[in-house]
C-alpha cells in the first residue's frame, strides 16, 4: 500500500511539474504534424482541437483513479490493475463510439450534400463555387468544413489542394467518394457530374436505410455482450466487499481465477461486438 500511495505521489507531482518540463509548442494544423492512430481517432471523433497529451493525461489519471479505487474498496491487487486498465480504455473507447456515431449521423447528410450540389451544378455555377456555396447551404453537422474550404479557396485560389484539406477534415468515406468524384470532374470535365452524383445520392439514401434496420434488429447482440460481461464483475466485486470473499481472491488460487475471467471476457465480447458488427466502408486514399 504504502509504495502504491508513493507512485501516485510520484505521477501527481509529475504531472503539475508538466506545463515546464515539456512546455506548450505552437504547431501547423495539418496531416503532417497530426500523425499516428491516436491523432486520427481524435480527428474523426470531433476533437481536432485537442492534443495527443491531454488524452494521455487523462488516460493516466483514469487509470490511476480507478486502481485506487478499487485498492480502497476491495485491497486486492490484481483487482487494482484490471481497474486501471478498464480506466485507461475509457477515452480510447468514448472516442471510438463518438466517431461510430458521427458516421451513423454523417451517412444521413450525404444525399442531401449531393442535391445541393446537383443544384447549385444546374443553375450555372463552377464546380468550386458550387462546393464553397455549402458553407451557407449544406447540414449545420458539416458546415463548418466546407466554410474553412470556402476561406482557403478564396484565400489561395487553388481548388486542388482546398479540397484536399476538405477530405483531411471531414474523415469520412462517402465525403472520400463525393470529393474523389469531384476532382475526377474537374481535372477531366464531362457533362454526366450530375448524373453520377444523383445515383451516388440515391444508393447512399439505400445503404443508409439498409444499415439502420439491420442495425436496429441486432441491437439486442450489442446488448447481451455488455450484460454478460459486466453481471459476473459485479457480482465479483460484491463478493469482495467481504472480508473472506477478499482473502480467498487475494490467494494465489483467486489471483488466477480472476485472470482467467478478464480473459475470457475480453474474448467473449469482443466476439460477439464483432458478430453484431456491420463492416464500415473504408475511405478513399486516406
Amino acid at each position: 500500500m504504502t509504495l502504491f500511495v508513493g507512485a501516485l505521489l510520484a505521477a501527481g507531482l509529475l504531472l503539475c511539474a508538466s506545463p515546464w518540463l515539456w512546455p506548450h509548442r505552437e504547431k501547423e494544423d495539418g496531416p503532417a504534424t497530426r500523425g499516428g492512430w491516436l491523432a486520427r481517432l481524435i480527428e474523426e471523433a470531433g476533437y481536432p482541437a485537442i492534443q495527443q497529451r491531454t488524452v494521455v493525461i487523462v488516460v493516466i489519471a483514469l487509470a490511476l483513479a480507478a486502481a485506487a479505487t478499487a485498492w480502497l474498496v476491495t485491497a486486492i491487487a490484481t483487482l487494482a490493475v484490471l481497474a486501471a486498465i478498464g480506466g485507461a480504455s475509457a477515452p480510447i473507447a468514448f472516442l471510438r463510439s463518438r466517431r461510430l456515431r458521427l458516421l451513423k449521423a454523417r451517412r444521413q447528410l450525404w444525399p442531401d450534400v449531393c442535391d445541393l450540389l446537383i443544384a447549385s451544378i444546374r443553375v450555372g455555377l463552377s464546380l468550386p463555387d458550387a462546393v464553397a456555396s455549402l458553407a451557407e447551404s449544406a447540414p449545420a453537422m458539416v458546415r463548418p468544413a466546407f466554410a474553412v474550404f470556402a476561406r482557403d479557396l478564396h484565400s489561395t485560389g487553388r481548388f486542388e489542394s482546398s479540397i484536399e484539406r476538405l477530405k483531411t477534415a471531414l474523415a469520412d468515406p462517402i465525403a472520400d467518394r463525393i470529393i474523389e468524384t469531384l476532382k475526377m470532374a474537374r481535372q477531366v470535365g464531362g457533362t454526366e457530374l450530375t448524373g453520377v452524383l444523383r445515383a451516388l445520392s440515391a444508393s447512399v439514401r439505400a445503404d443508409a436505410a439498409l444499415r439502420g434496420e439491420v442495425e436496429a434488429r441486432q441491437s439486442w447482440i450489442r446488448g447481451a455482450a455488455v450484460l454478460g460481461v459486466v453481471a459476473p464483475w459485479v457480482i465479483l466485486g460484491l463478493l469482495a466487499l467481504r472480508p473472506e470473499g477478499a482473502q480467498a481472491y487475494a490467494s494465489p488460487e483467486g489471483v488466477l481465477v480472476i485472470c482467467g475471467g478478464a480473459a475470457v471476457s475480453v474474448v467473449a465480447f469482443r466476439i460477439m461486438v464483432r458478430i453484431g458488427r456491420l463492416p464500415e466502408p473504408r475511405r478513399w486514399f486516406a
